[in-house]
């Protein structure tokens, strides 16, 4: 079964071609990686699938729904509701610990906050972090927040995350570590994954790697 159908993105700015006829379909539980020099419309191309931004032509369906067709409002709940994002560094919000940042966006998803802090900890309990609840940003280690940004993508249950250089900012160990977790969450939780990377270890562990160049796929 298709999850994420992509036909004929293009996306400019200004006058700079980035995506040039990108077509693109990835099955339910699938890992994928995309990968390609910098330039190569990587980025671009996984904020539209995101929602993130809109592609100047195309469509992008995803599960059966013409997700370019939303208007903002409908598209900000669909990706709050849908998509788990993990960045390569964190995003967390300095003010707020642990068990807040993962929260965050089940509270913008207006979810009964009781019911809500109990999966938040339930998560960062499987990600190793229990004893990290009440610790900002500041005061984790680099894999440790990589972790919680996972626990935070996960939090709305989510049937696919997008993952932008997830292991780029991490040393060997915490890589492998990483690499590791996306393969057990899938399982866990039956997500299609699409990360890019530079990561030649990373995308050789997934079940099937694109190449991009110069705004297309090879």
């Amino acid at each position: 079964m298709q999850m994420i159908q992509a036909t004929n993105i293009h996306k400019h700015f200004d006058t700079l071609h980035v995506l040039k006829g990108v077509n693109l379909n990835i099955r339910k539980g699938e890992i994928v990686s995309i990968v390609g020099p910098s330039g190569a419309g990587k980025t671009t191309l996984l904020q539209i699938l995101g929602t993130l931004d809109k592609p100047d032509k195309g469509k992008v369906l995803v599960d059966g729904k013409e997700i370019s067709k939303l208007n903002e409002k409908e598209m900000a709940v669909f990706r709050n509701q849908s998509i788990g994002f993990i960045f390569q560094f964190h995003q967390l919000l300095p003010e707020f610990n642990a068990l807040e940042n993962v929260m965050i966006p089940g509270l913008i998803a207006g979810s009964d906050k009781k019911k809500l802090k109990k999966r938040a900890e339930e998560l960062l309990d499987y990600l190793q972090l229990s004893e990290r609840l009440e610790h900002k940003p500041s005061e984790l280690s680099g894999g440790e927040k990589q972790r919680v940004a996972v626990a935070r993508a996960l939090i709305n249950n989510p049937e696919i995350i997008l993952a932008d250089e997830p292991s780029g900012s991490l040393d060997t160990k915490n890589k492998e570590e990483l690499h590791k977790l996306l393969f057990q969450l899938r399982e866990k939780y039956n997500l299609t994954i699409i990360i890019v990377t530079h990561d030649k270890e990373l995308a050789g562990l997934s079940d099937r790697i694109i190449e991009m160049k110069d705004g297309e796929i090879l």
